[in-house]
Order: C-alpha cells, then sequence, then structure tokens
C-alpha cells in the first residue's frame, strides 16, 4: 500500500473521540458525541477523493465496531465513501476479534509488524480514521507517512486525543492547508 496516512476530526484542542454522533463512543464518561454536527456537509468532499484513492483502511476495533453497524448498510452506489469502504480491504487491530463481519475485513494482531508489512505491498495509501489508540501506537513505531487533520472550531475540554501524552515528538512537513468560511480547517502535514 506504500503509506500510511492518518485522516481524523480534531477539535482545536487535539480531542478525536466520538466526531460523529452523540453516544458514538462514550469510553472515559465522555459526553460531547457529534461535535462535528455542524460541518458535517463539509466533510465528504474533503473525503471521497483519498476515500477512492485508497488501497485499504486500517481501523481500530472502536472504530471498526462504530462504523460495522452503518457503512456495510449504505448501498447508495453513488456514495463514493461508502462504495470504498465496503469494497477495499479493511484491516482491524484487534486482540479478541475473531470472525469479523465486514466483508473485506482482515484482523491484525501484531499491528506494528503487520503494519510494516503492508506499508512493503504496492496499491493505493492505507488509511488510518478515527482510531486514536491504533494512531497511538502507529505514530510510536514510525508507520504513519502523513497527517491529513480536519480541525474543527471547537474546544471540548477532554477525550480521547490525536497524539498519546507521553508519545514520541514529531517533526512533521506543512504539506497542505485549506480553510472554509465556516472555520474548517484541513492541514496535511507529512512525518
Amino acid at each position: 500500500m506504500g503509506r500510511v496516512v492518518v485522516i481524523d476530526y480534531v477539535s482545536v484542542d487535539g480531542v478525536v473521540q466520538g466526531p460523529g454522533h452523540v453516544g458514538e463512543d462514550s469510553d472515559g464518561g465522555f459526553k460531547q458525541g457529534g461535535w462535528t454536527r455542524p460541518h458535517l456537509g463539509e466533510h465528504a468532499q474533503y473525503l471521497a477523493g483519498p476515500f477512492t484513492a485508497a488501497g485499504g483502511f486500517l481501523l481500530g476495533r472502536v472504530t471498526y465496531d462504530i462504523w460495522l453497524e452503518y457503512w456495510p448498510n449504505v448501498t447508495d452506489a453513488g456514495d463514493l465513501i461508502a462504495r470504498a469502504l465496503n469494497t477495499k480491504p479493511k484491516y482491524v487491530a484487534s486482540a479478541s476479534l475473531a470472525n469479523p463481519d465486514w466483508a473485506g475485513t482482515t484482523v491484525l494482531r501484531d499491528v506494528p509488524r503487520e503494519v510494516a508489512e503492508l506499508r512493503e505491498k504496492p496499491g493505493g495509501p492505507l488509511l488510518v480514521m478515527g482510531s486514536s489508540q491504533l494512531t497511538h501506537t502507529l505514530t510510536e513505531h514510525a508507520l504513519v507517512d502523513e497527517y491529513r487533520l480536519m480541525i474543527h472550531p471547537v474546544v471540548l475540554g477532554s477525550g480521547k486525543k490525536l497524539f498519546a501524552d507521553d508519545g514520541p515528538r514529531l517533526d512533521l512537513h506543512l504539506a497542505g492547508v485549506t480553510s472554509t468560511a465556516s472555520g474548517l480547517v484541513v492541514l496535511s502535514y507529512q512525518a
């Protein structure tokens, strides 16, 4: 797949937890789910291209379970995001998932080794969305090639963060900036 690209919705204070809807991820008592709603209409224009070009998707178990409830049921052929998610390979990092229900899913047990092997295969980039714990692991093992961050104009104060508090130092190179009238800023950093 060549490259690992993390694409994430991020609050100004670095929170990535529960962006889609209330109750999406309430770990740790998080009650602010759905905080991206005011910008939901803008997301597709920044995701359709990368999802279409992706060689596959790398997901943490929580994100996989959340997406499994929704995306396999979206059958609109014109929905480029659903088409990509339902037809391309999905790799889920899990110590306990035995029989994945979503077609095209492979379970990864040794994430650093197996992702390093996937990076050696030809094809489009391997996209990571959500999956904060997985992103921490990938970052720790220098397996992320690019971070595409969709910064939302909201401060949440608490929740799972994109980068671990005790993670490694990263010297990133700005590769692109886009902003919208509503205040959404899309930053692309190369690792």
